[in-house]
């Protein structure tokens, strides 16, 4: 992908978001990226985090230590209703509620998003495996594909709290384009919808019915209003997270964009990063 004229001056969008700090870049999946901002620099990453987790818990799926379809045992203190699995976890199809324990709903009926149902899915990959979420995460992700401004801090939630910088989320991004650590079967299943005609919340945009959901990672289908750009196919998939951060992967323009932040996601983003996606499409399309 070349660095064209066009594709500067949408990234250069960045300079006008409210944001005290902004990295974004482009990648292909050849690997080859066009960025602008610090890109070394660690930022919190909220819940793009999930977008890791996910890959790392595909990891284990084959290595053979997990099965999607295989029940979540219950933990001592923990109300999470029986029957969960694996794929409902990363579905947000638990019935587990944003945050606590008690059961809203049993398992497949709805889609709640839930920090909680990732918490739960990183202590089943870690007893699994007898290794802790923050210890698989390097082994199975960080390390593989140098990723070395990434962390997950050993007390930390596998839900919200990973930090990374702008070259680590495009390496993922190209990762996610031209998978390396899994098969494209299993990135083929993990971005196509789960539990179908499910109706649900994507915090802080709306309601959506169906809200569609692949394993670990929201699908754009067709989502409106969104944050992902207008001009994406429908099966653009991703992430985004409440410090201001994202990670949207377009498979069928072969392109993944991210932008890292310290601004608290909110009107600003619904306005300034739809605009952006489609800037940096309509580059993309034209070169």
């Amino acid at each position: 992908m070349a660095a064209t004229d066009a594709l500067r001056d949408a990234l250069a969008l960045t300079e006008r978001w409210p944001a005290g700090f902004v990295a974004a870049g482009v990648v292909d999946a050849a690997g080859a990226r066009t960025t602008t901002g610090e890109r070394a620099r660690a930022v919190p990453l909220a819940s793009v985090t999930k977008a890791l987790v996910a890959v790392a818990a595909l990891v284990a799926v084959e290595e053979g230590s997990i099965a999607l379809d295989e029940a979540v045992e219950r933990v001592p203190g923990d109300g999470a209703t029986s029957g969960a699995t694996v794929r409902h976890l990363l579905a947000h199809t638990a019935g587990l509620p944003f945050e606590g324990h008690e059961p809203v709903g049993r398992p497949g009926a709805r889609r709640v998003y839930s920090n909680t149902g990732f918490e739960r899915l990183a202590a089943h990959v870690g007893a699994r495996t007898a290794i802790p979420m923050p210890a698989y995460l390097r082994e199975a992700l960080f390390w593989p594909l140098g990723m070395g401004r990434a962390v997950l801090e050993d007390d930390a939630s596998a839900a919200k709290d990973a930090v990374a910088g702008l070259d680590d989320i495009l390496t993922v991004a190209a990762e996610l384009l031209a998978p390396t650590l899994i098969a494209r079967e299993t990135l083929a299943e993990a971005t196509s919808v789960q539990f179908p005609g499910l109706a649900g919340v994507v915090p802080g945009i709306g309601r959506f019915d169906p809200c569609d959901w692949g394993l670990g990672f929201e699908l754009r289908s067709a989502k409106e209003p969104h944050w992902t750009p207008p001009s994406a196919s429908p099966r653009t998939f991703g992430h985004f997270g409440g410090t201001g951060t994202f990670l949207w992967v377009d498979p069928d323009a072969g392109v993944a964009c991210a932008a890292l932040t310290t601004t608290g996601f909110g009107r600003w983003a619904l306005a300034d990063w739809p605009a952006f996606g489609d800037a940096v499409l309509a580059a993309v399309r034209s070169s």
